[in-house]
């Protein structure tokens, strides 16, 4: 197999609508059927490096190499030691070198940056401080399956104005779907995600009230409220969003259809109680599922020098 031409996957806009359209079909197509998913990573590596720990993340994309027919190679990051031991760069240099595909979950937007400018292999962002694309993918993934459509469904995410906050926008602006954020004071999503969806055509609204926030929605989501690389937060963050918790009462504001989403790991009780998050309302689970479907179709489309 020849290498891709020079491609990444940093943010969920370094694609464009039609390439997303694609990658959804084909993930519900290889999920459907999953004897028709091509060997295109066969006696190919793909390096997985990780600086934070990982449960979905891992374990969803060492999955979608191996049946794709590669070979998965996870990598920690003081195993490199990624600008201390050895510049990001150099690491990068050398994994491409072996693997056709690098991806990483790091603590700094810039390490993918770097990643991505010394090397001529895909990068593909696992998560990083700024986004958490992938996520992003099976999100928009689990609502085509819910509702057969996504264009003009209204998603609601409430609590931290985050990285998964920032990549669900710029998913709701390829794919149609209209986004409320509500966050309490301080901790909004930033302007310039902001503008970029609304560049991109998405409609991007920012409001304080969970209520009106929710109020005829498709989809109620929220995040953990404090996230790892946050903890000395921990306190200041538990007062700020103590009104920002999806529980039976703002679901029942949402209307009788809506059905609820988190990223996981879920902390019951804070940002969502254990009555919906193990409620018939909930897709959560469908969510960690379909983060192995969706990378997985990133990947192919990738290295096909689709995006």
């Amino acid at each position: 197999m020849s290498a891709a031409r020079a491609s990444r996957f940093l943010e969920v806009d370094d694609i464009d609508p039609s390439q997303l359209a694609v990658l959804l079909d084909r993930a519900a197509a290889w999920k459907a059927h999953p004897s028709e998913v091509p060997q295109l990573l066969a006696g190919h590596g793909v390096a997985l490096v990780f600086e934070k720990p990982s449960a979905r993340t891992r374990t969803s994309t060492e999955m979608a190499v191996f049946t794709l027919g590669g070979h998965p190679i996870y990598i920690r990051g003081e195993e490199v030691g990624l600008g201390e031991r050895e510049s990001v760069e150099d690491v990068a240099r050398t994994l491409a070198s072996y693997c056709v595909l690098i991806a990483a979950r790091v603590f700094g937007h810039a390490t993918l940056e770097s990643m991505s400018s010394a090397t001529t292999v895909p990068v593909v962002n696992l998560l990083s401080d700024r986004a958490h694309p992938c996520q992003a993918l099976a999100d928009v993934l689990t609502l085509r399956e819910v509702f057969g459509g996504i264009e003009g469904r209204r998603l609601a995410y409430v609590g931290d104005g985050n990285n998964v906050a920032a990549s669900l926008a710029f998913a709701a602006a390829l794919s149609g779907l209209e986004l409320i954020v509500a966050s309490p004071a301080g901790f909004e999503l930033d302007d310039e995600v902001v503008e970029r969806a609304r560049n991109l055509g998405g409609t991007v609204d920012l409001i304080s009230d969970p209520y009106e926030a929710v109020r005829g929605a498709d989809a109620l989501y929220t995040d953990v409220w404090t996230s790892m690389g946050q903890e000395s937060e921990t306190e200041t963050r538990r007062v700020a969003f103590g009104a920002y918790r999806i529980d039976a009462e703002l679901l029942a504001a949402a209307g009788p259809d809506a059905v609820v989403m988190h990223c996981l790991p879920a902390h019951r009780g804070e940002e969502i109680t254990a009555e919906v998050l193990d409620g018939p309302r909930s897709v959560v689970w469908h969510q960690a599922e379909n983060r192995m479907h969706a990378v997985r179709a990133l990947i192919s489309l990738l290295l096909e020098g689709g995006a």
